[in-house]
């Protein structure tokens, strides 16, 4: 799950601010606009050392300009399986699933989070959307099934992950028990006197948590995680280029309302038990066109999102046109950028199905020049969740 490019607002003074915010200036980031927010982009060390950092130690993120909320009542999986292609129904307590909020046209509203907290018995369904999409997020869902359950914003609450190899070393000293946690599992955990709700998740292929806690005690939260000698802060730059070695789609650049899941590659993501000869079949904007390009991808799909890996150390930029060999207009880069794990130009867009397949080879138009690209299977870098 992932956060579109913003559009700055047109003074610094329109910007909101995270609880982190002067944490991040005394720590010496570099400030830009992100979804309406004053986000840290980079801190002194660099994105390259703070990506780095992350693969091999433990890397501090600020999201809390995400968005979270509540949906309270027992027909809640229900009411909010009607707007998303996935499963929500039998999602077990204590689990965590992707979703994907869909437009009549089978658009992509937004990816998100969602979480069961046990809203059978009295929990609820917890949601993480992206922050530039929230308030639309939020207005659509209550919208759609306020009637249904409540639907209960979380302005209070801040997020923080913390993404990397040695996480867990770090955060089991301030809260034992996390290291039982498995990927996309979770619980409340008090955390270096902190209530916090947790999750063994995060978007950038590492094993890691994302930690939601009320806005007043981020801040202590954040200064002791960052007090362990496996963690250091990172920023914005760092968090793209993890999100895009380990192959996630970024919104507003790889996904966006005009893309249907299926021609985005999240396939994955919509369950057998909503597919054509599922017990829940359809019922989802979009049903028609989406199951048709399930069940006859050659009939109906007309591009497909891919991996590719550039064969020259050129980077490839977002929105560079790909051609095929021969020069024919074939699709479009959507994310791109020399990895810093790899030491490779990688990059996800689409291209027209028949050039698809792994191990394609295609041109990337930079500055008028081709560079030649391999279509390759994603992560570029192995994810290493921790799945028990």
């Amino acid at each position: 799950m992932s956060d579109p490019a913003p559009t700055p607002p047109a003074t610094p003074q329109d910007l909101l601010q995270t609880p982190l915010h002067d944490l991040h200036l005394e720590l010496g980031a570099r400030m830009v606009p992100f979804a309406g927010y004053s986000m840290p982009v980079q801190y002194p060390a660099g994105l390259m050392a703070e990506h780095l950092h992350t693969r091999s130690a433990a890397g501090l993120f600020d999201v809390s300009h995400m968005g979270q909320l509540r949906l309270v009542g027992r027909d809640s999986a229900a009411a909010l399986e009607s707007l998303m292609p996935v499963d929500v129904i039998d999602l077990a307590a204590g689990r965590q699933r992707y979703g994907l909020l869909l437009n009549e046209n089978a658009g992509i509203i937004d990816d998100l989070m969602f979480f069961n907290r046990d809203y059978a018995n009295g929990g609820d369904l917890f949601i993480v959307v992206n922050g530039a999409c929230k308030v639309g997020d939020i207005a659509h869902i209550q919208q759609k099934i306020g009637a249904r359950c409540e639907v209960i914003p979380l302005p209070g609450m801040a997020l923080l992950a913390l993404q990397g190899p040695q996480a867990v070393n770090a955060l089991q000293r301030l809260a034992p028990g996390v290291e039982k946690l498995v990927f996309m599992s979770g619980g409340r955990f008090t955390v270096a006197g902190c209530d916090c709700f947790l999750t063994r998740s995060g978007y950038t292929g590492e094993d890691g948590f994302e930690i939601s806690v009320h806005a007043s005690q981020a801040l202590a939260l954040a200064r002791s995680l960052l007090a362990q000698p496996e963690v250091k802060p990172v920023g914005l730059g760092a968090r793209n280029s993890l999100r895009l070695e380990a192959g996630l789609c970024l919104y507003g650049h790889d996904i966006d309302a005009s893309t249907t899941p299926v021609e985005a590659s999240l396939n994955w993501a919509i369950q057998k038990v909503r597919r054509t000869g599922g017990a829940r079949t359809g019922g989802f904007p979009g049903a028609e066109k989406i199951l048709a390009q399930l069940d006859h991808p050659v009939t109906t799909l007309t591009r497909k999102r891919v991996g590719l890996m550039a064969l020259e150390r050129i980077p490839v930029r977002d929105q560079t046109e790909l051609q095929s060999t021969d020069g024919m207009p074939i699709g479009e880069v959507t994310s791109g950028l020399l990895g810093p794990s790899i030491n490779r130009p990688v990059a996800l867009g689409y291209v027209k199905p028949e050039f698809s397949a792994v191990g394609s080879r295609l041109n990337a138009m930079v500055r008028g020049k081709p560079v030649t690209m391999e279509v390759t299977a994603t992560p570029f870098v192995p994810s290493r969740y921790y799945r028990g």
